[in-house]
């Protein structure tokens, strides 16, 4: 069974051990951050630092002058971690401890980038802008995504990709210190606080038959009964549970009426399968030899998020695999899962598996859950996050990957 975990840069330099540390575990690969969302992280092992702080979304390695020069749309670049190279420097580590590198690359997520362009952003039907969610139907975003897709996946000395947030991007999202939960949200409920009114969005439900204000008006009445907490409007039957994705699907087609649910979900499929196709497009072109390219992706279409939406008979088309969040029991595991099942041969579909027990992972049951995973039709294992993880939980995947599990699916 192919296994990687995922890792920072900055979990690796400084560390003369970590490399070597990671090899021990019994994984093939890791997936290694090339650009990456703000966020705050704990390094556990590191003999230099505890806590690294990314203030915002930057790229880990030097973006090519010429090909931002004089745009608008460009990445970030960072000054948290030492060395004008970080990415290229774990990456050299990691390749003479035996391990093969992918990029890990962030894209529709990027607070600084909707500070500083407003109008780049996605705006909910009450007119709220999210910053850290570029509107990937804008023409300028998409350039912008692909472009960076292109240039931080096919980093030297890299094997192959995995595209994150490669799709809407929406409500749900860890802000700095959120405090959004007053009134729970089902999955429908935050699809409804994702939906996208900005100027390019509202042209484009207009092109599709329906006026934009039309829209925006049934979102907001449809929202109402959330707001009220009126009994089931937020949430699907306790039976469809094990179908969770279909039964979203459903009740946000309840709450908005079929007509309206049409027109929004044609607009944003076309959107999301765009760019996909251009990213992925973009990467291989990009590539000097075979170089693999996988999306974080969730099977229902109309999810936001780091795993974007997908539909499972369309990006395997295109792409070369995905990388689907199998954490939780093994009911919602066959959700994530089971739409894959038809996958093409040589498509690599990876169960990610949270092994950081104090972040809702499980690495205890490793083995048990990436059997699982294996009798749902995964063919690859990855695991959330090498660097992130503590000692007795490193000692669990250690203990599952080389002694459990080898052989598993092979």
């Amino acid at each position: 069974m192919h296994t990687a975990a995922f890792l920072y840069p900055w979990d690796i330099v400084g560390d003369p051990d970590a490399a070597g540390r990671i090899a021990d575990l019994g994984v093939q690969q890791v997936t290694l951050a090339s650009a990456y969302h703000s966020t705050r992280a704990l390094t556990p092992r590191h003999p230099g630092h505890r806590i690294v702080t990314a203030r915002h979304a930057a790229v880990l390695y030097p973006p090519d002058a010429e090909r931002w020069a004089g745009r608008t749309l460009r990445p970030y670049t960072q000054d948290w971690v030492p060395g004008a190279d970080p990415f290229g420097a774990a990456l050299r580590a990691l390749t003479e401890a035996g391990l093969d590198v992918h990029t890990w690359v962030v894209l529709a997520h990027n607070s600084r980038l909707g500070d500083e362009h407003p109008s780049a952003v996605v705006r909910n039907a009450y007119g709220d802008a999210y910053p850290w969610a570029p509107c990937i139907a804008r023409g300028e975003v998409r350039e912008y995504l692909v472009d960076l897709a292109a240039e931080a996946a096919v980093r030297p000395g890299a094997r192959g990709t995995e595209l994150e947030s490669c799709g809407w991007y929406g409500m749900a999202h860890l802000h700095a210190h959120d405090k959004v939960a007053g009134v729970p949200l089902s999955g429908a409920g935050q699809y409804l606080m994702s939906l996208c009114f900005c100027s390019v969005c509202s042209d484009g439900y207009t092109a599709l038959g329906i006026p934009a204000a039309e829209v925006r008006a049934g979102v907001r009445q449809a929202l109402e009964p959330l707001w009220r907490e009126e009994p089931g409007a937020g949430s699907p039957p306790p039976a469809a549970a094990p179908a969770e994705r279909a039964a979203e699907r459903d009740l946000i087609e309840a709450l908005l009426g079929g007509d309206l649910a049409g027109v929004v979900r044609t607009w944003r499929d076309r959107a999301a399968r765009s760019l996909q196709r251009a990213a992925v497009r973009a990467v291989r072109e990009a590539a000097a030899e075979e170089f693999r390219v996988l999306l974080h992706a969730d099977p229902a279409a109309h999810r936001c998020g780091a795993n974007a939406g997908v539909d499972p008979g369309d990006v395997l088309a295109h792409a070369d695999g995905v990388v689907v969040p199998c954490t939780g029991d093994d009911a919602a595991r066959a959700d994530a899962l089971g739409p894959f099942a038809d996958r093409p041969a040589t498509a690599t579909v990876a169960a990610n598996l949270t092994v950081v027990a104090g972040m809702g992972g499980s690495p205890g049951t490793l083995a048990a859950d990436a059997a699982h995973a294996v009798s749902l039709g995964a063919n690859a294992l990855r695991l959330y996050h090498g660097g992130l993880a503590g000692d007795g939980d490193l000692a669990a995947v250690r203990h599952a990957l080389r002694t459990t599990l080898p052989g598993l699916g092979s």
